[in-house]
C-alpha cells in the first residue's frame, strides 16, 4: 500500500498572465492531518479546486490512493469550502438528507448517521429550522457535518474554524483528530498557525505559487531552532560563560530572575545545563522553540529593502 492517500505531481496552473501554481508537488500521508499553509494568493485555493476536479491544471497529475485520478475518486472526497453554499431558504434536516443521498448514502441510513450528529453537535432542535434561521456558527456545523457524514476517505477543510467560538473550534478540533485517528486522511488549510501547531502532522507552505517549505511539523520546528533559552532562578549571579552561552537579556519579577540565553553552535544541552547550574540554582531552563507562526512569517516575508540614500 501506497504510504500517501495524495499526491499532486508538478503542477502548473496558469490564468492569463498570472500563474496561480509553478510546478507545485506535495504528497499527503494516508491517515495523518496534511496542513495545507500560505498567505492570501499563494495558490492554495487553486490547488484544493484541482485536486476537487472543480478545475483542471494544465500540466502535472493528481494520483490518489496509488492511481491516476479520475472522476469516479470525487465521491471519495468530502470538502468544506472556505465559502460556504448551503440553501438558505430550504429546511436543514431535508437538505442535509438531500445532500447525503447525492454523495451515495441511502435516505435511511442518512438519516440514522444526521441524528447522531446532529445530537453530539447540539443542533437537534434545528432539525426542521430553515438554514437561514440559524446563527453562523450552527450553519457551519451543519455544513461541517454534511462534509464528513458519507465518510469519505479523504476530507478537504478549507479554514474550518472560522467563525466558531473558542469552545465550538476546540469541539471541531477534536473531530478532526478523531477523524484521522478512525484512518481517514485530512488536508487542512488554513491561516491560523495556532491551530496547525494543534491539529497538523505535515505540512506544505505555498509562497508566490510555489512549494517553499514542507515536510513534519516537528522535523519543521528542529530546522528553524535558534539555540535561545530561558532560565528563571532567584539568584542574580548568572554571567556569560565563554564558548557556551551568552545572556541576551535579564529581567527580575516577582523575585525570580529571568534569563534570557543564546547557546553557541558548538555546545550541547548538558554543556549549557552544567554551565548554569555552577553558578546559580536554576528554577527552570527551557528551550524557546519557534512558534509556526514565526516559521510562517520568517519563510514568506521578503527581505527588508536595502535602505538608499541620497
Amino acid at each position: 500500500m501506497n504510504d500517501f492517500f495524495l499526491q499532486a505531481n508538478h503542477i502548473v496552473k496558469r490564468y492569463a498572465a498570472h500563474t496561480a501554481l509553478n510546478d507545485v508537488s506535495i504528497s499527503v500521508p494516508r491517515g495523518k492531518v496534511f496542513g495545507l499553509l500560505g498567505p492570501n494568493g499563494a495558490g492554495k485555493t487553486t490547488l484544493i479546486r484541482i485536486i476537487n476536479r472543480i478545475t483542471a491544471p494544465d500540466s502535472g497529475e493528481v494520483l490518489f490512493d496509488g492511481h491516476t485520478f479520475s472522476a469516479d475518486d470525487v465521491m471519495r472526497i468530502g470538502y468544506l469550502p472556505e465559502e460556504r453554499g448551503l440553501y438558505k431558504k430550504m429546511k436543514v434536516g431535508e437538505q442535509a438528507i438531500y445532500l447525503a443521498q447525492l454523495k451515495g448514502l441511502p435516505k435511511s441510513e442518512a438519516i440514522v448517521r444526521l441524528k447522531t450528529w446532529f445530537e453530539k453537535f447540539g443542533i437537534m432542535p434545528w432539525w426542521n429550522k430553515k438554514l437561514e434561521e440559524l446563527s453562523k456558527g450552527m450553519q457551519q456545523k451543519v455544513q461541517f457535518i454534511i462534509t464528513v457524514l458519507h465518510e469519505p476517505p479523504l476530507l478537504i477543510f478549507d479554514e474550518p474554524f472560522s467563525g466558531f467560538d473558542p469552545v465550538n473550534a476546540e469541539m471541531l478540533k477534536n473531530e478532526i483528530l478523531a477523524l484521522r485517528d478512525k484512518g481517514h486522511t485530512v488536508i487542512f488549510s488554513t491561516h491560523n498557525m495556532a491551530s496547525v501547531e494543534e491539529v497538523c502532522d505535515e505540512i506544505a507552505l505555498i509562497n508566490h505559487s510555489q512549494v517553499v517549505l514542507s515536510g513534519d511539523v516537528h522535523s519543521i520546528k528542529e530546522q528553524f531552532r535558534t539555540g535561545v533559552y530561558e532560565v528563571t532562578s532567584r539568584d542574580a549571579t548568572l554571567h556569560n560563560t565563554p564558548n557556551i552561552f551568552t545572556i541576551n537579556a535579564h529581567t527580575q519579577h516577582a523575585g525570580l530572575h529571568h534569563y534570557t540565553l543564546s547557546k553557541t553552535a558548538d555546545a550541547d544541552n548538558s554543556q549549557l545545563f552544567a554551565a548554569v547550574a555552577a553558578q546559580i540554582s536554576p528554577r527552570s531552563i527551557s528551550e524557546q522553540m519557534p512558534t509556526m507562526q514565526e516559521i510562517f512569517l520568517q519563510t514568506v516575508q521578503p527581505a527588508t529593502p536595502p535602505v538608499h540614500h541620497e
